[in-house]
């Protein structure tokens, strides 16, 4: 018989030993009482954004090509004619729409009223935007809060006061999506964009960047513009394509850090510029597929990511950037959710976009896949917006 290892048998004669000086070496156990069943506890309700995440995909999933296309398009017309505004909405079913200047009326009360008529869906309300950075680029007469220009030399509570008080405007206004900071960043004073930007640097914008977030949080959705940063060249973008052939080991060192501090911070929207980094991608980062997974895979982004106005390629006078339904295919096919189009627009145009968007889903030139992942984004967004008004 193979022995028993010796340290195993005196824990057996150890063992034994307790059993005997107990008595019950030998004995019958009692039998058992039988077991209670157990009712396994309930699985936890759904999560708000759980519920929201279902419904958004139940909605992509029984809409259309049509509803799809429109509801992955933010557009404008020039008019502050509330009817013409609905019918607009109800006609096309784009998913947002941008208030420019000239849909602005003359008091706070009379916005509130406009934007209350481009809501079809109470359930799915529009995204409703504006660009109101403060300072230079003010669309609201009665906002007299400090834009960059002034912020640029303050320490970073002064810019979440700033936005705070602007989203709170914003917020009463029916206006849900503020396009108003600009995590450029450059220390050319003649640049276009110095007076919009929050430093000199990408180092010195960050914090701001991030405190303009905070300040926004809860009232208004935050969109972080023009990625990957217009700071690197003076040219506007409202005129042409400018060009820069900056790294992206250059970029990454400096540039990116008030774009990743705002996507770390929370904010829902990352805009995307026209402006070519011609070591990443010769096309302009609206329209390469490079700059979105940059944004995706680096920065760690996941909320809607939308294109700067594309009327303003149409406007650089580039022959292949003259048809807006290409480039807006282009654009989202690139990994754009929301097209975002403003120049020379308007609502004979904007159905003719939805249109064309759709046929180009139809005919393959834009994936069917890729259409229902930006709707799906988009329509969380304003189911998110919707629940937090």
């Amino acid at each position: 018989m193979r022995p028993f290892p010796r340290r195993l048998r005196w824990a057996a004669i150890g063992a034994l030993g307790l059993a005997l000086s107990a008595g019950v070496v030998g004995c019958v156990p009692e039998p058992a009482a039988p077991a209670t069943p157990t009712t396994p506890a309930p699985p936890p309700p759904p999560t708000p954004e759980e519920l929201r995440a279902a419904e958004a995909d139940e909605w992509v999933a029984a809409a259309s090509t049509r509803e799809l296309a429109g509801s992955v398009i933010m557009a404008s017309i020039p008019t502050t004619d509330a009817t013409q505004l609905h019918a607009l909405m109800v006609t096309s079913g784009i998913g947002g729409f941008i208030l420019m200047g000239a849909n602005v009326p003359g008091t706070p009360e009379e916005l509130a009223a406009l934007t209350a008529q481009l809501t079809v869906d109470e359930a799915l309300p529009p995204l409703v935007a504006i660009d109101e950075e403060g300072g230079l680029v003010t669309r609201l007469p009665w906002d007299a809060l400090p834009g960059a220009d002034a912020l640029r030399s303050q320490p970073p509570r002064a810019t979440t006061d700033a936005f705070r008080g602007r989203a709170d405007l914003l917020k009463d206004a029916g206006i849900t999506v503020n396009f108003g900071v600009v995590a450029d960043a450059t220390a050319d004073a003649a640049s276009f964009i110095y007076p919009r930007s929050l430093g000199d640097t990408g180092k010195d914008a960050a914090p701001r960047v991030a405190a303009a977030v905070e300040g926004e949080r809860g009232r208004v959705a935050t969109t972080l513009k023009h990625f990957p940063g217009h700071g690197v060249t003076p040219a506007d973008s409202h005129q042409a394509i400018p060009q820069t052939g900056l790294s992206l080991a250059d970029w990454r060192s400096d540039t990116a850090a008030p774009f990743a501090a705002g996507i770390d911070a929370g904010a829902e929207l990352l805009l995307f510029g026209h402006l070519a980094y011609t070591e990443v991608s010769p096309a302009p980062a609206s329209l390469a597929p490079e700059w979105y997974a940059l944004a995706r895979d680096e920065l760690g982004f996941t909320g809607v990511a939308v294109t700067d106005d594309l009327g303003m390629l149409r406007a650089s006078g580039v022959p292949e950037y003259q048809d807006p339904v290409d480039t807006t295919v282009a654009a989202l096919a690139a990994g754009a959710d929301l097209a975002l189009t403003v120049i020379g627009m308007d609502a004979t145009g904007v159905a003719a976009l939805v249109d064309g968007v759709t046929a180009a889903v139809e005919t393959g030139a834009l994936p069917e896949g890729r259409l229902r992942e930006a709707a799906t984004r988009v329509t969380l967004l304003r189911l998110e917006l919707a629940d937090a008004a």
